[in-house]
């Protein structure tokens, strides 16, 4: 996607990012990186022996427990995709990039990163980014 001129926007980077507070900000992305690492570890974990069952010849012969891991698995994979978006904007605090999209380079509005501290990318880049994994949602 190319870059587009930021300076067509009507409030400019710096005049956005007075908007924010990013020491809170910061506070609330490494809680919630904190948090997030419990949860994948606690995740990670080996079940204890014969706790894990597979799916049985009869409807309930595991089934449950079986189903309860599958959607553990999946939990997972978004809390480390959310994880990783987190760190990366911690990242980009460092740098002092936070506010700027990762893909087009222009400003993120602060609504945006109230709502979602840990957003990485403006909402076009991050609907495009959307519908290229999920083409159902075009």
């Amino acid at each position: 996607m190319p870059a587009r001129d930021s300076d067509s926007h009507p409030l400019r980077f710096t005049q956005l990012m007075e908007h924010l507070d990013l020491d809170a900000i910061r506070l609330q992305l490494e809680e919630r990186r904190d948090g997030m690492r419990e949860r994948v570890d606690a995740l990670a974990e080996s079940p204890e022996l014969g706790a894990a069952q597979g799916f049985g010849k009869r409807i309930g012969d595991g089934t449950v427990e079986a189903i309860s891991r599958m959607t553990e698995i999946g939990v997972g994979s978004s809390l480390e995709e959310g994880l990783a978006r987190t760190e990366r904007a911690l990242a980009k605090l460092d740098e002092g990039t936070y506010g700027i999209c990762d893909v087009c380079g222009d400003p993120i509005p602060p609504g945006r990163h109230q709502a979602m501290p840990d957003s990485v990318l403006c909402v076009e880049c991050a609907g495009a980014q959307r519908r290229a994994r999920d083409p159902r949602r075009r």
